[in-house]
């Protein structure tokens, strides 16, 4: 599987699991919703204190298991590294990664608000590996 195909499937099926590495090196797993930005980067919400972004911080590796609504049905794996996107500039990647994955909200302002106030920061991962190639 190509990069392009990955992207195609992650913009269509956001629920994943992120895989980010502790500082002992053994792999820290946490289920997100995730989105493919203009670029091709796939793009993630969470919060500045989660363990995840401490993890990239540390080290940018990352994979995203991406799986379809049927769970057993078609899935991705992609890798790549992560750039972790701080506040204030986060605020508008975030709007965009709401958009891409439910629309358009309410109120921005409020939705602007609540990400400074939950401490919020974007993780943009940049593909350089996406499988599976095969089935088996």
């Amino acid at each position: 599987m190509d990069a392009g195909e990955a992207r195609h499937f992650v913009a269509a099926h956001p629920k994943a699991v992120l895989i980010t590495l502790r500082r002992s090196g053994r792999p820290q797993a946490s289920p997100v919703l995730a989105a493919v930005d203009d670029e091709g980067r796939v793009v993630i919400s969470t919060r500045d204190t989660a363990a995840k972004t401490r993890n990239l911080r540390r080290d940018p590796r990352a994979s995203l298991c991406v799986i379809s609504d049927d769970f057993f049905g078609p899935w991705v794996q992609v890798d790549g590294d992560v750039e972790v996107v701080g506040r204030p500039e986060a605020v508008e990647v975030l709007v965009d990664y709401y958009r891409r994955i439910s629309g358009e909200h309410p109120d921005w302002d409020a939705y602007r608000a609540a990400m400074e106030a939950e401490g919020r920061v974007a993780l943009r991962l940049t593909i350089t590996a996406a499988g599976p190639d095969r089935r088996g």
